[in-house]
Parts: structure tokens; sequence; C-alpha cells
């Protein structure tokens, strides 16, 4: 009887220690915060994602999914049902996208908006809200992979055929003829070397000395330009050259006004009289070549000569 008893107390010591870590597992578990429920449905595959997975808002814990199905509205889209805490900004402007967890292979809800000043969405129990499931960087991978995958097919036949027999010929062609461009190159290189030696060198030392005198010739030129600005100075300078010279300019100035203005009138009037003396001494002589006998008979009527009619010879009766 008293080995029945201590194995009644031992069973009853351990439903209770079971009962009290499940209750104790239970209120360390419970929810404090008020929730809402809200929906996600999408055709985007959802590997990873199971119940009681974390819904994170830019990384911080806002609830969990509480249910992972399908949609009985819309054929062949995934329904999420997620328990959001209430005090998370949730708006018009939230959309979801699938995160992983490590290396674990498990994936939960990432929340996030636009930065926008959207309306808050309003929960409602009989009809949840939904938020919109945006593609994850592996959905983007995979929708991209095919693309990536057909251009490094492009790019490989491409490559082959850069690289077949008869390019690969003409490729040693060409690194070829490039060895002996190089070759021609270092030729030229050691001729021009030579011809620097050889040629410029000299030249350039006559060019230098060529310069140094050109430096002298300027020096003495500069050298004469101050001579003429000392002479222009004198000739310049008051009461110098330039000034009697321009007093000299002034006086003729003033002869030649003077010769103009008394002078020069009274050698017209004389030539005016030469003019109209010579003029008369012109009409005499043309009378005199007409008629010379006005030198005897004066200007009176000429008598007849002999053999001329109306002659008359002197003392004859009239």
């Amino acid at each position: 009887m008293e080995n029945k008893a201590h194995a009644m107390a031992a069973g009853i010591f351990v439903v209770l220690l079971t009962a009290l870590v499940l209750g104790l597992a239970a209120w360390l578990t419970r929810d404090t915060g008020v929730r809402d429920t809200y929906e996600i449905s999408t055709r985007e595959a959802v590997t990873g994602l199971q119940a009681q997975a974390p819904v994170r808002y830019r990384g911080v814990d806002v609830g969990k999914v509480s249910e992972v199905g399908f949609d009985p509205k819309k054929q062949g889209n995934v329904l999420l049902k997620l328990e959001i805490d209430r005090a998370a900004p949730i708006t018009t402007d939230t959309y979801a996208t699938l995160s992983f967890q490590g290396v674990t292979g498990l994936s939960f809800i990432q929340l996030a908006d636009e930065g926008k000043n959207g309306a808050r969405l309003k929960p409602d129990e009989a009809n949840p809200p939904s938020i919109p499931l945006r593609p994850g960087l592996l959905a983007k991978l995979e929708e991209k992979g095919e693309v990536i995958l057909n251009r490094v097919d492009e790019l490989t036949g491409r490559v082959n055929v850069l690289l077949g027999d008869a390019n690969q010929k003409r490729i040693a062609d060409a690194l070829e003829s490039i060895s002996h461009a190089a070759n021609g190159t270092n030729q030229l290189v050691a001729r021009l070397d030579r011809t620097v030696t050889q040629r410029v060198d000299p030249a350039l030392g006559e060019v230098t000395v060529t310069l140094k005198g050109l430096q002298k010739t300027v020096a003495d030129v500069g050298k004469t330009a101050n001579e003429f600005g000392r002479t222009a100075q004198r000739l310049n300078a008051q009461d110098g050259p330039v000034d009697r010279l321009s007093e000299g300019v002034d006086s003729l100035s003033a002869a030649a006004d003077q010769f103009g203005r008394a002078t020069l009138p009274r050698i017209n009037r004389v030539a005016d009289e030469a003019t109209r003396t010579v003029k008369s001494l012109n009409r005499a002589v043309n009378e005199l070549t007409e008629n010379p006998q006005a030198l005897l008979y004066g200007e009176g009527k000429v008598r007849p000569g002999p053999g001329e009619p109306g002659f008359q010879a002197p003392g004859a009766a009239r």
C-alpha cells in the first residue's frame, strides 16, 4: 500500500508540474496588444512561408501570419491572413514582400510603403482589407533568370564563333603584324634619337646663338628708341625747333595773307592793263599789215596807184 501511495504522489506531482509549465508557456506567449486582420491574395509563390511566421514593418515585428491557404474567390491565388498590431502604420500605400531569414529557408512577410501620406486602412473582421504583395528579390531573379541564361547562351555562341579556326589564324596574323609594327617603331625611335643627337642638338645651339644676337639687337634697338625719344623731347620742348618752325610758318602764312590782300590785286590790275595794251598793239599791227600806206598818208582814203582804176597823175587836169 505504501508503494502505491508513493507512486500516486509522484504521478500527481508530474501532472501538476506539466500543467504549470504549460500555463507558464501560454502566459509567456500570450498576445498583449490588440491586433487587426489583413489579407494578401497573390499568384506569387510563397515558398518557405508558414503559419506563425513573423510579419515585420521595416524590420520591426508587428504581427504574424495566422493562416496560409488558397483564395476561394480567385482560382490559383494563395491567400495569406495576417494579424498585425493596431499601432502599426498600415496605409493605402503599404505593400508586402516575401523575405528570407538567413540560410534557414524560412520566409517572413516584410511590410513597407512609398513614403507618401496615405490614408490608414480601416480594419474589418468580416471583410479584411487587402495588402498587395510585390515580387521579392528571388522572384525578380527567377523572372530575369531565363533572359540572363538566353543572353549567356548567345554570348557563348559568339565567343565560339570568335575563337574559331579562321579567326584564330587571323588573330595570330594580327599579332604578328603588331610585332613587326613594334619592331619598325623601335627602329624609327632609334633613327629619331640619332637625328636629334646629330642634327637637332647642333641646330638648337645655333638657334641659341642667334637668339643671343637677337637679344643684343633688341637691346640696341631699345637704346636707339631711347635716343629718338630724347630727340623728340628736345624738338617738342618749349622755344625749341618745333616751336620756332611753327612761328616761321605763322609768319609765312601772315605774309602770304598780306600778299593776297594787297599785292595780288595790284598785280591783277597791271595784268589787265597789259592785256588791253597788247590787244591795242595787236589791232595796230593788223591795220599796218593790211594798210601799210597808213604810215605815210594816215588813216584817210588811199589814192589809187598807177595802173589802178581811178589813178590820176599828179598835176593833171581835173
